[in-house]
């Protein structure tokens, strides 16, 4: 029996089972280390291993054979994956030494070394359940984090040695704070110097920021697990830097601003990056590791923000800094002092830098995104088929992720050779029609149903979009409209658009969000309008509907409560409903400080009395990023305004919706509310 596609859906972790990903290619460019798991279906990922010349595959790690399967994971480890949104298990992380031979992983809190010329793998003797393992680059000695405390384990003698331990139950070494991980991309608390001997680590004191419980209603029998969350204009975490050495000996590393970005620590030194608490300065510290002075290589300012860019610090091998600035008009790659790229040519990340080349990616046309290579003055564009690239480079051999909507799936090549993805298909077939729509040619992708003749007759509307800044949906990738195309199977035109704020049409395109996440509401009229204009006789716009998940579940109740004469029906899930409940980092960097008054405006609790469209709120008890007081305190309001309305609660659901049954019942449950609201038989 053929599975129905909200169920496969679910089970494929909404398709991302069985592709390949987190690539290593080892610094002679022979071999590639990567992430897969055995089948679309399998949840379980593996370690493999290719050869690039010869193409063979080879299966280096399997968490079953360990028998390891079933993950048993501390809880530093649960909330790492919650960040990443990471939904499978097995091996979703490991780290290799400077050569590539060795990896190291986690797996069930254990700590596993695996030579990966033999395969032979083995577990070491850790001193409690392990976070975030890491080989010093001669792959002599493996930190890693247990209780908070940084541990250093030599590997031929199994010595372990504590180099730093918690002063309280407040504090931690080497880990990533919740802020760094969530909306800074900085997942790690510890780098390696390149010699080994030491290593900088970030020490988190979390007691300044504000307690609260994550409740469990469905089990009144356990306790609230607490939690400490910065939400906007309170206390963060206190982060501070440490260089210390194997003997034990610690240096102090200084830095004024409120926000660690990032650190790198190559032959050229010790680098930090820095970011103000209104984010509109970014600074770069060179640090002496030896008496912790810093002095400053580099400052950035906007009068917004300045963006955090994938990738950067980054040096050539003479020391020539590789950097990413707004200048001109346009994200550009900086070398040396000297942006080398064009104002129309929007830099996404710094990928590698090998020898003299540095590996890139940006965006002409803001729904593609390409490889580009710098040599010595000469900029020369690595992919030119239209889609949406990644890719990894050393050893002079480059590796290339193409998605498309020409393709299924991710296609990956290195050289000659490629890596197979196992991907389930997903049984029905995306037909995108990429658009620029309204005055402000907005992005958007248009799906309609397979059986629909063009000017047939008009169909319901059902707007699709994530709309929040720094974003993006409308991507010349078919992964991105699965789900867009089976609701559009089921009777709907489905528009999905990106507003002003997305990334690729530069900066100051993304900057118009500043002060006002509303506006991304009028966007999205504008990009209905547009597609309505250009699809006569398709669009019933007497019956549009909008669904959409955290800042996009955000919109989805902004819609049907201010613009009820365009939207006629609303899925919100995990929807932020008072700004001030969410995050420093995320908030602050839009609308400022919650003193500056610019809240209420983006805010939906005053809006409650104003709804008189339906409204289905969904929301995970066990969120802790949007937290389930969002959709409660918008329920009372609503209720104290006597509005009827819709609350699915989730329990023991996160942000994210890995359980099968919970996500395909998900899927249909929104279809049957939306069409019951739209009338659509």
């Amino acid at each position: 029996m053929t599975e129905s596609f909200p169920r496969l859906h679910a089970r494929t972790r909404r398709f991302t089972l069985g592709v390949p990903r987190n690539f290593t290619i080892s610094p002679d460019g022979g071999r590639v280390t990567f992430l897969r798991t055995r089948s679309g279906t399998d949840p379980v990922t593996c370690l493999w291993e290719l050869d690039v010349a010869s193409g063979a595959e080879r299966l280096v790690v399997d968490p079953a054979a360990l028998g390891a399967a079933d993950e048993d994971l501390p809880p530093e480890e649960r909330a790492r994956r919650e960040r990443t949104r990471e939904s499978a298990g097995g091996v979703v992380a490991y780290a290799t030494d400077r050569e590539v031979r060795q990896a190291v992983f986690a797996l069930s809190g254990d700590l596993y070394l695996t030579d990966l010329a033999s395969g032979e793998t083995r577990r070491l003797p850790a001193a409690g359940a392990v976070v975030d393992p890491r080989l010093d680059p001669a792959g002599a000695r493996v930190a890693y984090v247990t209780g908070g405390a940084l541990h250093v384990l030599e590997i031929a003698t199994g010595a372990d040695t504590v180099l730093a331990e918690p002063e309280g139950d407040e504090i931690t070494y080497g880990l990533a704070e919740f802020i760094a991980a969530e909306e800074m991309d900085r997942m790690r608390g510890y780098w390696w110097s390149p010699s080994g001997d030491r290593l900088l680590v970030s020490r988190v004191d979390e007691s300044p920021v504000a307690l609260w419980h994550i409740a469990d209603p469905a089990n009144p029998g356990r306790e609230p697990v607490p939690q400490r969350y910065p939400a906007a204009g309170t206390a963060n975490a206190e982060v501070t830097l440490h260089v210390i050495g194997l003997d034990g000996t610690r240096t102090a590393v200084p830095f004024e601003q409120e926000y660690l970005v990032t650190a790198a620590w190559d032959a050229h030194g010790l680098a930090i990056v820095t970011l103000s608490r209104d984010q509109r300065t970014m600074r770069l510290l060179s640090a002496d590791p030896d008496t912790g002075e810093t002095t400053l290589l580099r400052e950035d300012t906007d009068p917004a923000w300045v963006d955090i860019v994938p990738g950067v610090p980054a040096r050539l091998p003479d020391g020539t800094l590789v950097w990413v600035a707004d200048a001109d008009g346009g994200r550009r790659l900086v070398v040396g002092d000297r942006p080398v790229t064009p104002p129309s040519l929007q830099v996404r990340a710094v990928l590698d830098v090998d020898g003299d080349t540095v590996l890139f990616s940006a965006s002409g046309e803001p729904t593609e995104i390409h490889l580009w290579t710098y040599t010595a003055g000469t900029l020369s564009p690595v992919t030119t088929e239209p889609g949406v690239h990644s890719g990894r480079r050393a050893g002079g051999v480059t590796l290339v992720v193409r998605q498309s909507l020409d393709i299924e799936g991710a296609s990956v090549t290195v050289g000659t050779a490629s890596i197979k993805s196992v991907a389930e298909r997903p049984g029905l077939e995306p037909r995108v029609s990429l658009v620029r729509a309204g005055e402000r040619e907005l992005s958007a992708a248009v799906l309609l149903p397979s059986w629909h003749v063009p000017g047939s007759g008009p169909l319901p509307v059902l707007m699709d979009p994530y709309g929040g800044p720094h974003a993006q949906r409308v991507l010349s990738a078919r992964r991105m409209f699965l789900e867009s195309q089976w609701w559009a199977e089921q009777g709907f035109a489905v528009i999905v658009a990106d507003g002003r704020g997305t990334p690729g049409r530069g900066p100051a395109f993304e900057r118009e969000m500043l002060h006002d996440f509303t506006i991304a509401l009028q966007d999205q009229v504008d990009a209905l309008q547009g597609v309505a204009a250009l699809h006569p006789g398709d669009l019933d716009l007497s019956r549009v509907a909008i669904r959409g998940w955290s800042f996009g579940g955000y919109l989805a109740a902004l819609a049907v409560l201010r613009r009820p004469d365009v939207f006629h029906a609303a899925v919100a899930g995990a929807p932020v409903t008072d700004w001030r409940l969410y995050d420093t980092c995320y908030t602050e960097r839009y609308l400022g400080h919650p003193d500056e008054g610019h809240y209420e405006r983006s805010s939906l609790l005053g809006d409650a009395e104003k709804l008189e469209r339906p409204l289905l709120l969904i929301h995970g008890l066990a969120d802790d990023n949007v937290v389930a007081a969002h959709t409660l305190r918008l329920s009372s309001a609503l209720l104290a305004a006597g509005r009827p309305h819709t609350v699915l609660p989730l329990s023991g659901v996160t942000h994210m919706t890995p359980q099968e049954v919970v996500a395909e019942n998900l899927l249909l449950l929104q279809l049957d509310f939306l069409k019951k609201s739209l009338n659509v038989s």
